[in-house]
């Protein structure tokens, strides 16, 4: 699962770390960090895909947030078993402390 998760993350954090460094022009003398390689990228992915240049980044994250949804979703479903009993065991001490803050049991000691 630890592979999984690295396989997910690794392509979304060096999408996210190229496109906040390239549109901030943060080059460090790498043309493909520079805003000019930022627009080029997009504008031939309008191209490609017939749609605005400027309409491709909001669906590039509507993706990544589905996908992250859906993976987040299958790890879950395989640890049911361990959400449900940590979710048991939250709401038997949560009713533990109820009993505990009841007035009868408290001390008027100073």
């Amino acid at each position: 699962m630890k592979t999984f998760l690295l396989l997910w993350a690794t392509p979304i954090a060096l999408l996210g770390a190229w496109y906040s460094l390239s549109y901030y022009d943060m080059s460090f003398g790498i043309f493909m960090l520079t805003r000019q390689a930022h627009d080029l990228v997009f504008q031939i992915y309008g191209n490609v895909l017939g749609l605005p240049p400027e309409t491709i980044p909001p669906l590039v994250m509507r993706a990544v947030v589905v996908d992250s949804l859906v993976l987040f979703a299958f790890m879950a479903f395989r640890r049911r078993k361990a959400i449900k009993a940590w979710w048991r065991a939250r709401q038997a001490s949560s009713d533990v402390a109820e009993t505990r803050a009841s007035p009868e049991s408290l001390s008027s000691a100073p």
